[in-house]
C-alpha cells in the first residue's frame, strides 16, 4: 500500500584532516588532563572525538566562527564538558580541523600559524 522505497536522511560523512598544529594541540591537552586527574584525558580525547564524528556528519551545523570574512569556510563546534573548540574548514569533501582551541585562548590565534586559506578579516 504504497511502500516505496524510502529516502535515506542519513548524512554523507566527509573525510577528516586533523592539521599536524591541532594535534599537538589534542596531545598537549589530553596529557595536561591526565596528570590532573587519572582517565580524564581519555574523556577529553573521547569527547573530541565525538565532536569530530559530529562534524564530519554535519559540517554546517557549527557556528561560524567570528572575523572570518563570510567566503571562508571556517566553523566551530564547543567540546562537551570541556573548555575547548574544535575550529575546522569545510573543503569539498573533507573537514579540515585547524585548531583544538582552550576557550580561554585568545581568539583567533590559530590565524597566522595554520594552513589553510587567509582566514585574516
Amino acid at each position: 500500500m504504497g511502500c516505496g522505497p524510502r529516502s535515506s536522511r542519513r548524512p554523507l560523512t566527509r573525510k577528516v584532516r586533523i592539521e599536524p598544529e591541532a594535534a599537538a594541540e589534542l596531545e598537549g591537552a589530553v596529557h595536561w588532563y591526565d596528570r590532573h586527574r587519572h582517565g580524564l584525558g581519555a574523556d577529553f580525547l573521547a569527547a573530541v572525538d565525538n565532536t569530530v564524528a559530529h562534524i564530519s556528519r554535519w559540517p554546517v551545523a557549527g557556528a561560524p566562527v567570528p572575523g572570518v570574512a563570510d567566503d571562508i569556510p571556517a566553523r566551530r563546534a564547543p567540546v562537551p564538558r570541556f573548555p575547548y573548540t574544535v575550529v575546522y574548514l569545510v573543503l569539498d569533501d573533507t573537514i579540515s580541523v585547524l585548531a583544538v582551541a582552550h576557550d580561554k585562548r585568545r581568539p583567533g590565534y590559530w590565524r597566522r600559524d595554520r594552513p589553510g586559506p587567509d582566514t585574516t578579516p
